[in-house]
């Protein structure tokens, strides 16, 4: 499976099952596919399914840009049990706790404190790194684990009715938002515990889970069917949130052969990225704005080409 169009850039769109690390995915993939370059835009922990978007071929440059990208989950919480990683899979904390309290009134005034931004550290059993160390990894030995708060924002908090000490609950937030967290101090606030029982990804940007093919399924297609819509994207096809830089004929000729161009006319900054976009308004690369140096004019550098 070495296409020259998915070496350009391919997404694939996997619907990840319970028990696998992100990791675990990707290495799976690349089996099946016998692409070397695969990397995935947001880790799912492995007692949580859904969404996961691979980045394939020259894609995976792009990897960082889709991992930045806004996610929604659904899941449950359980109130009653705190645990030591804010999950299911840690051990208790202390001895169950009632939930006879907990009332539908009181989860809304809670979560009131995870609604719009505010600052949030991540836990202590997660693959955060300080000074080369994994939290978990520091966790596991007794160490005190560093408090980092970040900005984290969460746009929707929504929960459904409370089953017994089973709390169901959809939100949307920004990348890098722990929602185990979340599931954790809000058990605390109600003054019941809790940690976060299950967890499903079902977007990331504008990439849904209902696109998505499972892992099984996607190892036994055939090549062709890999490629096929609706979870696989070619890069090209792909609409970002760059500025759009019209190419002349000579212009577009020359990207496509990896020579820069002037950056003239063009708003974007020194670092950013620019769709350039061909004469007959198709996608040709996907580039970055280099420092004028001891130039008068920017220089747009071609870094992933799409279209030959």
């Amino acid at each position: 499976m070495t296409d020259a169009a998915i070496q350009r850039g391919y997404l694939f769109l996997i619907d990840k099952p319970p028990g696998l690390t992100s990791h675990d995915v990707v290495e799976r993939v690349r089996t099946a596919t016998g692409l070397a370059r695969i990397g995935h835009s947001g880790t799912l922990d492995p007692m949580a399914t859904g969404l996961l978007l691979l980045c394939a071929g020259g894609a995976a440059r792009l990897q960082s840009f889709f991992t930045r990208m806004d996610k929604e989950y659904e899941g449950t919480i359980r109130l009653g049990l705190s645990t030591t990683t804010f999950d299911r899979e840690g051990e208790t904390t202390s001895p169950p706790r009632s939930t006879e309290a907990v009332t539908s009134e009181g989860v809304e005034n809670a979560a009131g404190a995870f609604r719009g931004e505010f600052l949030q550290s991540p836990p202590p059993f997660s693959a955060k790194k300080v000074g080369g160390r994994k939290f978990y990894e520091m966790a596991r030995r007794g160490e005190t684990v560093p408090v980092l708060p970040k900005k984290v924002r969460v746009s929707r908090l929504e929960f459904g009715p409370l089953e017994g000490d089973r709390l169901p609950f959809a939100v949307e937030c920004s990348s890098g938002t722990y929602i185990r967290s979340i599931a954790a101090e809000l058990g605390e606030r109600l003054g019941s515990g809790g940690h976060l029982e299950t967890l499903r990804r079902t977007r990331i940007g504008e990439f849904r889970i209902g696109d998505a093919v499972t892992l099984e399924r996607f190892e036994q297609m055939d090549p062709a069917q890999r490629l096929g819509p609706p979870h696989a994207t070619p890069l090209a096809a792909v609409r970002f949130p760059f500025e759009r830089v019209r190419l002349a004929s000579l212009e577009a000729w020359k990207i496509r052969r990896g020579q820069s161009i002037a950056a003239r006319g063009v708003a974007a900054g020194e670092g950013d990225w620019v769709t350039l976009v061909g004469p007959a308004d198709e996608m040709v690369a996907l580039g970055q704005i280099a420092p004028a140096g001891t130039h008068k004019v920017a220089f747009i550098r071609p870094r992933i080409v799409l279209a030959e």
